[in-house]
């Protein structure tokens, strides 16, 4: 062969042998180790010398075979010779770390990279195993002066991989035409192990070999010349380490055919290089000389067989001893000597056939030799590269799958960063485990599962390192969420308060189910624990209530409870709901269109539409105002609505009934708002407009009489309109309330300027002009407690009798708080608030009509304003009229939350304009 290959591809190749040598045996000579960052490497330049020919480039393989980072086997074959060398490349030589340290890309973390380089070994210690299965004499080559201890760690894994494939490999020969001891050991004999150090500058040998120049130690004038060199020394001190530690470690013992490799025990196994000469030029000249002189012996007759063989090896070899001072030492002791005498005279024993004696001890026993020829070798050497290398016959397939599954062996032997950070961080996850149980009630919510995950996490960090990190990280990620969810983790919904439940997770019954806890997940209802006391539609009865989970608890089954036994049989104006007429109907979808920012109700005062053009003319009662919603709600035609079908004057001013008409198919899930898709209904109103009675129900000195108000804080709020008589022309007429004509002051103000103030202005008009009302907003907190504003920021607070004497003009002018701070504060830092329950407007017997508009923002913007199914309702004269506002308020989106305590209350408030009058001529006695 001229040029090294692959052994893949010289393994497929034939090769031509020289009939003189076909039935000669053939030394094969393993070359591994690594290199040091230098262009060319010492393990090629080594079979340069050995060869006594040009066959490796000086800087580095040209081989397209080896261009990229994976491991190859490189095959010399000198037939004259016959020796076989193969040369291992890895990543352990500076031109392959190069191109793997290039292939990685910048992006890769510290364990992805730690599995390339583990991959990168486990490849490298099976192209060694397979060396050490075939050749007769390995060189390891290392390019310093000092022993690597992590050789002893290899070998011991190569060692305990070798007996985990070798049933494999027996499997695999067992049809070669090989020794019964080859098949049975799989390899021709137990490889002798050589060392090759290259001096790196701590030991300066001069040209001629001499020592005695100080770096020994005993200086230029020393009385006895020493026996060796420094370099021998070295060497010889080098085979004492080795032999130390491998014997320690068991990888060497008494029998040379149970271990993995020997060493000689009366021959050098170990060489140092001579470092580089200053004159690299002179150098390569002597070399150039040794090779080209002739000698005297030489011949060209050709001999035949064994003998022309060893005439041959002799005339290539130069005797090229290097003796101090030129002669003999004291001794005759042969001091220093070249490399291929070095190695041929291991090599010499295996092409002799006398094969290596390296067992030690009282009762040694010889090892098994053989020296093949080249079909044989290379017939056995094919089917190991099958099943440990390279696999491309089918019917070798299942056997290499289980050969190469088997580096799994090598973890721990050869990866000690990996066994150190598994060690670390199996150490620290019972630490961290501790962390994350430590102060944990028995059910606890998704935030403490994570706030105590991101402590476990951070203990955890401060004690694990290495490579298992992020996988034992990942396996307390999964151990804690285990923990949490067998059994301690709390349910996670929230009440429309904003409080957990606190049971355990668990599942809703359905309807009709009764609850079960000891099924696995339990089936019950949401409990929070939570309890307040609340007030019917009416105000009249109190009663306690667990905190509420949806919407239909909150503002719509705790009162109809009541309905039983308070205010069941009030009249009421009925609000609009979803009337099915289908019998699945489902919930509408959530809609996608951006929240409409509410707008500002008109306030009150502002003189309004006559109700009566409005209309069309019709003045209709309560119960007229229901029958024609229900009517639109079931989705009928104009022509059966009655009066309110006909095409009259006022038709055309009133919206369009088709805008008007609901959905009988799909549902409104929550409630009705500003965002909400036209056409849709809720199933159940969250609002309720009863009539207590009469409005002379209402007595103005002693207030509302009903349980929970404060004291001096059950009196509703005056509200005089002013009712002017006119011609039938201008019946209906509407009358600013806010006192802006010219004839007309602000209720309970006097006129600036006149005598006598307001009473001046009176005593020219009817006591009829004047009719007054009464308003009245009520707040209830969690406690029961009530009493009524009579301002954004006042509550009403009558000491003596006459009832109150501030008017509701302010209220009605203003946008009244949602919640405001209850004036009886508990015990605790927690501020307790009160909200909005209830609306008390008394209309008097008068010509008069109040129009009922509630619109309610629980939220700051964008979020939206809610009103009830009737955005308008007309309050009948000579009623006691209340509107029960809801407990919560929700949209298809969630609920909104009442207000934390950093946040600002005037965000939730009820809109301006909840009342408008209109004046009505009475009809004829």
């Amino acid at each position: 062969m001229a040029v090294p290959v692959s052994i893949g591809a010289f393994l497929q190749s034939e090769i031509i042998e020289d009939p003189l040598y076909k039935d000669e045996g053939v030394c094969v000579l393993g070359i591994f180790g690594k290199s040091a960052m230098q262009p060319g490497s010492i393990k090629e330049s080594i079979v340069n010398t050995l060869a006594d020919k040009h066959i490796f480039s000086l800087f580095g393989l040209g081989d397209a075979d080896n261009q990229d980072s994976e491991a190859v086997i490189q095959v010399y074959y000198n037939q004259e010779s016959r020796v076989l060398y193969l040369v291992l490349t890895s990543v352990f030589d500076n031109r392959q770390l190069l191109k793997a340290c290039e292939s990685l890309c910048a992006g890769v973390g510290h364990a992805e990279a730690h599995e390339f380089w583990k991959v990168a070994e486990k490849q490298h210690c099976m192209l060694l195993l397979y060396l050490f299965s075939l050749c007769h004499v390995l060189l390891l080559v290392h390019p310093t002066c000092s022993f690597d201890v992590t050789y002893d760690r290899l070998f011991r894994g190569l060692d305990a991989l070798r007996q985990k494939v070798l049933p494999l490999l027996r499997a695999t020969l067992k049809d070669t035409s090989v020794s019964k001891e080859w098949k049975m050991n799989c390899r021709p004999c137990p490889p002798r192990l050589l060392f090759v150090f290259q001096m790196n500058g701590t030991i300066r040998v001069g040209g001629s070999g001499s020592g005695g120049n100080g770096a020994d130690g005993s200086g230029g004038n020393s009385e006895k010349p020493k026996k060796h060199s420094p370099r021998r020394r070295l060497q010889h001190a080098l085979e004492d380490q080795i032999y130390r530690i491998f014997r320690k470690s068991r990888v060497l013992t008494n029998q040379s055919s149970n271990c993995l490799f020997t060493v000689p025990a009366n021959q050098a196994f170990v060489y140092v290089v001579p470092g580089p000469d200053e004159d690299p030029v002179g150098s390569l000249l002597v070399q150039l000389r040794s090779n080209c002189a002739l000698r005297e012996n030489d011949t060209s007759v050709p001999v035949p067989g064994q003998r022309r063989y060893n005439q041959m090896r002799h005339s290539s070899r130069q005797p090229s001893f290097n003796v101090e001072n030129s002669n003999l030492s004291s001794g005759g002791q042969l001091v220093d000597c070249t490399l291929k005498e070095f190695l041929w005279q291991h090599v010499e024993l295996v092409l002799t056939k006398k094969g290596f004696d390296d067992s030690v001890g009282r009762n040694p026993q010889p090892s098994h030799f053989e020296l093949p020829t080249y079909s044989k070798w290379a017939q056995v050497a094919y089917r190991l590269h099958q099943v440990m290398i390279t696999n491309t016959e089918e019917e070798m397939a299942e056997v290499a799958i289980k050969v190469q599954a088997q580096p799994k062996v090598l973890e721990g032997f050869l990866d000690a960063d990996a066994k150190f950070s598994e060690n670390r961080c199996q150490k620290a996850l019972p630490l961290a485990h501790s962390a994350y149980q430590s102060n944990l009630p028995h059910n606890y919510t998704t935030t403490v599962h994570k706030n105590q995950l991101a402590l476990a996490l951070r203990v955890y960090s401060q004690h694990a390192r290495g490579i298992a990190f992020q996988r034992y990280a990942i396996q307390l990620h999964e151990d804690c969420y285990k923990f949490w969810s067998n059994g301690h983790q709390l349910c996670e919904e929230r009440s429309l308060t904003d409080q957990h439940c606190v049971h355990k997770f668990h599942l809703l019954p359905k309807s009709g189910e009764k609850p079960e806890l000891d099924h696995n997940p339990p089936i019950m209802q949401h409990n929070s624990r939570g309890r307040s006391t609340s007030s019917c539609n009416c105000g009249r009865k109190q009663a306690p209530r667990e905190d509420p989970f949806d919407i239909q608890g909150a503002n719509y089954d705790f009162y109809q409870m009541l309905e039983e036994k308070c205010c069941g049989k009030l009249e009421r104006i009925q609000f609009p709901v979803f009337q099915a007429s289908t019998p699945d109907p489902a919930p509408a979808p959530a809609c996608d269109d951006a929240i409409r920012t509410p707008e500002p109700a008109p306030p009150a005062g502002v003189e309004v539409e006559n109700l009566k053009e409005k209309e069309g003319g019709v003045t209709h009662t309560p119960g007229d105002s229901t029958s024609l919603s229900l009517a639109l709600s079931l989705g009928q035609s104009t022509d059966s609505l009655g009066p309110y079908g006909d095409g009259g004057e006022g038709q055309e001013k009133r919206p369009s009934l088709v805008d008007r008409q609901h959905s009988t198919v799909e549902y409104l899930p929550g409630m009705l708002h500003s965002g909400c898709p036209k056409g849709l209904l809720p199933k159940f109103s969250s609002w309720s407009l009863v009539k207590l009675g009469p409005a002379k129900s209402y007595n103005p000195h002693s207030g509302l009489e009903q349980p929970g108000f404060l004291p001096g804080s059950n009196f509703l709020l005056p509200w005089d309109v002013v009712i002017r008589c006119r011609s039938e022309d201008d019946v209906g007429a509407a009358e600013p309330l806010d006192g802006n004509s010219s004839s007309w002051p602000a209720p309970n103000k006097a006129l600036t300027g006149k005598r006598g103030g307001a009473g001046y202005l009176w005593r020219g008009r009817r006591r009829d002009d004047v009719a007054r009302a009464f308003v009245g907003f009520e707040y209830e907190d969690s406690r029961g407690r009530r009493f009524l504003s009579s301002a954004p920021d006042k509550v009403v607070k009558v000491l003596g009798p006459g009832g109150a004497k501030e008017p509701a003009t302010r209220a009605l002018n203003s946008d009244m708080p949602l919640y405001i701070p209850s004036p009886t504060q508990g015990r605790g830092i927690k501020p307790h608030y009160a909200q909005l329950a209830r609306l008390f407007v008394v209309v008097p017997d008068a010509p008069l009509e109040l129009i009922l508009s509630p619109k309610v923002q629980p939220g700051s913007l964008p979020c939206p304003s809610f009103h009830p199914e009737k955005p308008e309702v007309v309050l009948s004269p000579d009623s006691v009229w209340v509107l029960r506002f809801p407990y919560s308020y929700m949209t298809d989106r969630g609920p909104c939350y009442p207000p934390k305590e950093n946040q600002p209350l005037a965000s939730y408030r009820v809109l301006r304009g909840i009342l408008r009058a209109s004046t009505a001529s009475l009809p004829p006695q």
